[in-house]
């Protein structure tokens, strides 16, 4: 069997130990607190000091927030050292996950972004404009052509995205636009109706076929026919509408096409959706990415111009990585994301309160120093150090108890914690004192969230110290120190 030694801080012992003792866990283990009340102050070069070979284990997990090189402490031991979950209530799910691993970089979708103004951008702007899809996980940059406007640059529009290294399809009503953009070698037109399907024997780039009327279903499927007679690459869509004028009936639509021609490559429009319902884009994105990934489709074209449906790239790429990864292993889209910073939960947690509240105040009952620490549980936000412990649903309740006011750096400090704890408590949030709240990829991640909540001014640098649930001994009105004298 297994053994494996945990490292860990003096407040947070207790709990770890309760956690491992709960688990029907298929290893033998061992809680060491290494003499560090502030377990999210633990680094690698603290470890190996503090910690001395020979360790009779097969494996020594750290808190996950640890700093350092970890790789330097698995040659100096001789066996893996590797990072935990940041909470440790986490920990049974850590290790579910490391005993299935589930990769979720893999997917067969091609997105397709529309920029659905680009006859009014010039060339630098679109440019400029592809790259931030392509960051977001675009595939192909979709030129979005409008109805009566001219789009003079076309050509010129192509052959530059072509030359920046961008894929790039044509997307217009119009047949003479999906022909001038076909010789300026677009990748794909959008899209040819029946009596346009000649357009496909001038130029090389992919058509997607469509139906005049999108119910007419025998039109489409004529169109298919025919190009599988000519022996050219093709996409078919039977178009997405809109809620509520006939969403359910178009993907059953979907589905007819896909029992009609089982190996036929279907694009999906998914704007109709995401644009048009007030509604966060994720959830949308989630569903529609899930439809599409039973279906097999191939490609799906999205935008985001609505205000609300800015992230729908972004999204988008997430999702068909996780449906790929719920289909291929059989798995329901749950719990295979495993930093939470990078998944579609973007307003909610599925655990958002890991600690209870007699577990926050047997914590508070053993703090000794005047430091602020701050956690959320069901009850609301509990903030305490040696001389009390509060809780409210209403964090302005508890200016009055903290007697902060001739220190205006540490008010403001806490002022600014205190509103994201009770955020999260409003929403179900997982709430980390001096972390981010995790919007998923809702937001842009830097590299700094990904050990630090951000760069404090001279003065914030004196009140913010890392902390969490697995680490929940860590202050807020003392600088962070990472020295043999943390003890």
């Amino acid at each position: 069997m297994e053994r494996i030694v945990f490292l860990t801080g003096r407040l947070a012992q207790a709990s770890l130990q309760r956690v491992l003792a709960s688990m029907d866990a298929p290893f033998s283990w061992e809680v060491r607190e290494i003499g560090l009340q502030v377990a999210a102050l633990m680094t690698a070069e603290l470890i190996q000091r503090r910690v001395a070979p020979p360790v009779e284990a097969d494996r020594i997990i750290v808190p996950g927030r640890c700093r350092g090189d970890l790789d330097v402490l698995t040659a100096h031991y001789g066996m893996p050292v590797v990072r935990g979950p940041e909470e440790l209530k986490d920990i049974p799910q850590f290790f579910d996950r490391s005993a299935q691993p589930v990769d979720v970089s893999r997917h067969d979708i091609t997105i397709l972004a529309e920029i659905v103004d680009a006859p009014h951008l010039e060339i630098a702007a679109l440019l400029e404009r592809a790259g931030r899809l392509r960051a977001d996980g675009a595939d192909v940059i979709d030129l979005g052509c409008l109805p009566s406007t001219p789009f003079p640059h076309l050509e010129d529009a192509v052959k530059a995205l072509k030359a920046a290294g961008f894929a790039v399809s044509v997307d217009s009503l119009d047949p003479h636009e999906l022909l001038r953009g076909g010789h300026a070698g677009a990748d794909y037109l959008l899209s040819l109706t029946p009596e346009h399907l000649w357009i496909a024997d001038e130029v090389a780039a992919v058509p997607v076929l469509v139906a005049r009327e999108p119910a007419d279903e025998p039109a489409l499927y004529a169109s298919i026919e025919t190009m599988q007679q000519r022996g050219r690459a093709f996409l078919a869509d039977t178009v997405l509408d809109p809620i509520p004028f006939g969403f359910t009936a178009s993907i059953v639509r979907y589905q007819r096409l896909r029992e009609r021609f089982a190996n036929v490559p279907i694009l999906m429009g998914i704007g109709n959706l995401t644009e048009l319902v007030d509604a966060d884009t994720s959830g949308i994105n989630a569903l529609l990415f899930g439809i599409a990934s039973e279906l097999r489709v191939a490609a799906i074209l999205t935008t985001q111009v609505s205000a609300h449906a800015r992230r729908a790239v972004r999204e988008a790429d997430v999702a068909r990585r996780l449906m790929y990864a719920a289909r291929e292993g059989n798995l329901l889209p749950k719990g295979l994301i495993d930093r939470p910073g990078d998944g579609l939960l973007t307003v909610h947690d599925r655990k958002p309160f890991p600690d209870t509240p007699d577990e926050i105040s047997e914590i508070a009952h053993a703090i000794r120093d005047p430091n602020f620490r701050i956690q959320v549980a069901a009850d609301g936000v509990h903030i305490y150090n040696r001389d009390g412990h509060h809780v409210a649903r209403d964090v302005f309740e508890l200016w009055p108890q903290l007697k902060l006011q001739h220190d205006g750096a540490h008010a403001f400090y806490l002022g600014v914690e205190l509103a994201h704890a009770q955020l999260a408590w409003q929403l179900g949030k997982r709430y980390s004192q001096d972390e981010p709240l995790a919007w998923g990829c809702a937001v842009d991640r830097t590299e700094q969230d990904l050990g630090a909540w951000r760069t404090p001014g001279p003065t914030m640098q004196r009140h913010r110290n890392p902390v969490s649930q697995a680490n929940p001994d860590a202050s807020a009105s003392k600088p962070a120190r990472e020295s043999d004298d943390d003890l």
